[in-house]
C-alpha cells in the first residue's frame, strides 16, 4: 500500500503542474505549442484544482497520517471541476479545441482511476 501512496502522490503532483499549465494558458499566456482562448472561469477552476491536487500529492509523498483522505479528497475536487469543465463546454459556454476535449476525457480518466485506487486502499486498511 505504501507504493500505491507514493504512485498516487506523484501522480497528483504531475497533475497538479498540469493543471497549473492549463490554467496559464486559459489566462492567455501561451506555453510554446499550447495557446488556448482567454477563458477566465476556467482559469481559476484549473488554479483550484491544482492546489488541491499539488496538496494532496504532498502529504501523501510526505507520509501525513490523513495522507489517503487527502488524496480522496484532492482527487475528487479536482475531477468535479473537470467534469464541470466538460459540462461547461457542452453546454456552449466555450468553443471546444481538440485539445480540450483530449485534455478533458485524459485527465478525467486517470483522476477518476486514481480515486477509485485511493478508495480501495481505504476501505482495504480498515
Amino acid at each position: 500500500m505504501d507504493v500505491l501512496r507514493k504512485a498516487l502522490g506523484v501522480a497528483c503532483l504531475v497533475y497538479g503542474l498540469i493543471f497549473l499549465v492549463a490554467a496559464l494558458t486559459h489566462a492567455g499566456i501561451a506555453l510554446a505549442p499550447l495557446a488556448e482562448p482567454v477563458i477566465a472561469p476556467a482559469a481559476i477552476v484549473e488554479t483550484v484544482c491544482g492546489a488541491a491536487v499539488l496538496a494532496g500529492g504532498y502529504g501523501a509523498l510526505a507520509g501525513w497520517a490523513r495522507a489517503w483522505d487527502g488524496l480522496i479528497y484532492a482527487q475528487a475536487v479536482a475531477l468535479a471541476g473537470v467534469l464541470l469543465g466538460i459540462l461547461a463546454l457542452a453546454l456552449g459556454g466555450a468553443a471546444a479545441t481538440p485539445l480540450h476535449t483530449w485534455y478533458h476525457r485524459t485527465i478525467a480518466t486517470l483522476l477518476a482511476l486514481g480515486l477509485g485506487g485511493a478508495f480501495y486502499v481505504s476501505r482495504v486498511r480498515r
